[in-house]
């Protein structure tokens, strides 16, 4: 029960109800007191007044049978100037204390009720009042705190019985209340969910916001947009796994034929005839391009990248390994490949999938400034913060076309080279995030390209 919405908000309730119950207690055991002392006062007066009416011939028995109805112990009157001793008997005990309840402030009534109702009765009190219907000045009356003690307990107790009465009532409408309006509709809300989630593809499944409540039908609304735009994904998603494989297919199928067909090109080269002699090198470059596209096409829907294997790499000689590599591949000296890293800098990545990553990236610049005709550096630059690691590849070259840019990490759409399948930006970018990390283009113009790696320190917690 504790667990459920409606369950915790029947306790809060009675939780919330008990508490002003509390708030109301207080004030109304301050005022039960003051009328209880203020009755016994005008019992007293009643009393004395009788005795003064009979110049007080009345006999002794009499006189504490008045007390005794009056429920105080002594009466005394003053009329004018002078106190008189009206009713009075043996008091069994020393008064303790004196109580005025002329003008009390609400604080002072509240703190003596609370005092009085938590201790024990038996003690003597002196009560002071005026008389009502003006039958004198002031009015004094002693009187054993013990009954009034016990009025108090029995005037509590009666206040809780009534709380917990009005609090059961007040929580049980509440608790259904709640759970008509709130709580059912909720459990509506995550059964059309969990029926969704069973069937996304089926349309009849897609939630129609009905509920009245303003926040229940804003949410229902929300659902059926999200269920909606999910449901056109996953049909879009099954749509392009069901063409991605018929293209594989086709072209693995189209790759042994281009294979063959390239075979056979290369044999004309030897034949003499100067048109054949001239068309045959573009014929084979051709056919080469279209091999090389089926086979990174096939690459590309094939792979499923292992998750990456985590290790400390010392970053200035494992950098300069994939520089001194792609410098292997540079024909004459007009591009250097270098890199820039501190000697003590260490990073956390796989070391394999990491080499691929800023191998394709050096490999793209030099093959942009080769293809501008020109002569440039490349550079590998690692630095560290708390929380990153980065590793920027920069070139001088003739920088990213701004078509090139919109499309850089999308299969098929970034390359800029021509002949080239757009792939290997789009499998960095899928091994960096694979390492929690991050890849983008930080600058691309005129004097250069800048792209940035940020791999995190932390681990997810």
């Amino acid at each position: 029960m504790l667990t459920s919405l409606s369950g915790r908000f029947l306790i809060l309730t009675v939780i919330f109800v008990m508490l002003a119950e509390v708030l109301i207690f207080v004030p109304s055991i301050a005022r039960y007191r003051l009328d209880y002392l203020t009755e016994r006062l005008e019992r007293a007066q009643i009393a004395s007044l009788a005795l003064l009416g009979a110049d007080g011939m009345i006999p002794e028995e009499v006189e504490l049978e008045l007390l005794e109805n009056a429920g105080v112990l002594n009466v005394v009157l003053r009329r004018d100037a002078a106190r008189q001793l009206v009713l009075s008997s043996d008091l069994p005990r020393p008064i303790s204390k004196t109580v005025d309840l002329r003008d009390p402030s609400p604080v002072t009534l509240i703190t003596d009720a609370l005092t009085r109702f938590f201790m024990p009765g038996g003690d003597i009190i002196r009560v002071i009042g005026e008389p009502a219907q003006g039958g004198g000045l002031q009015i004094e009356a002693a009187l054993d705190t013990q009954p009034l003690h016990r009025a108090m307990l029995e005037y509590g107790l009666n206040i809780l019985i009534l709380s917990a009465v009005i609090s059961a009532i007040t929580a049980a409408f509440l608790f259904l209340a709640v759970r008509r309006l709130m709580v059912q509709p909720i459990k509506s809300l995550v059964g059309f969910m969990m029926r969704y989630a069973a069937a996304p593809e089926d349309a009849r499944r897609i939630i129609e916001p009905r509920s009245r409540i303003r926040e229940l039908h804003e949410a229902e609304t929300a659902l059926r947009d999200l269920q909606t735009e999910l449901s056109t994904a996953l049909r879009q998603k099954e749509r392009l796994a069901q063409l991605g494989g018929a293209v594989a297919k086709i072209a693995h199928d189209l790759r042994n034929i281009l294979t063959t067909t390239t075979l056979l090109s290369d044999r004309l080269e030897s034949v003499e005839d100067p048109t054949v002699q001239r068309v045959a090198p573009k014929l084979v470059a051709s056919l080469t391009r279209a091999v090389n596209l089926t086979e990174g096409t096939l690459a590309f829907g094939r792979a499923e990248e292992a998750p990456p294997r985590l290790e400390y790499l010392p970053a200035l000689p494992f950098l300069n390994e994939i520089c001194e590599t792609e410098q292997l591949s540079v024909a004459d000296g007009g591009i250097r490949i270098e890199a820039d890293v501190p000697a003590a800098m260490a990073l956390r990545a796989d070391r394999e999938q990491m080499h691929r990553v800023v191998g394709n990236l050096i490999r793209n610049a030099r093959q942009a400034i080769q293809a501008a005709g020109a002569v440039g550096t490349i550079r590998v630059h690692a630095s560290e913060t708390p929380e990153t690691w980065v590793i920027c590849v920069e070139d001088d070259g003739p920088g990213l076309p701004p078509k090139a840019r919109e499309n850089l990490f999308e299969a098929f759409k970034g390359t800029v080279r021509k002949g080239g399948t757009g792939l290997g930006l789009a499998i960095a970018a899928e091994l960096v995030r694979g390492h929690g990390g991050t890849i983008a283009l930080e600058r691309s113009d005129e004097t250069g390209t800048v792209f940035r790696i940020e791999l995190p320190r932390g681990s997810v917690g």
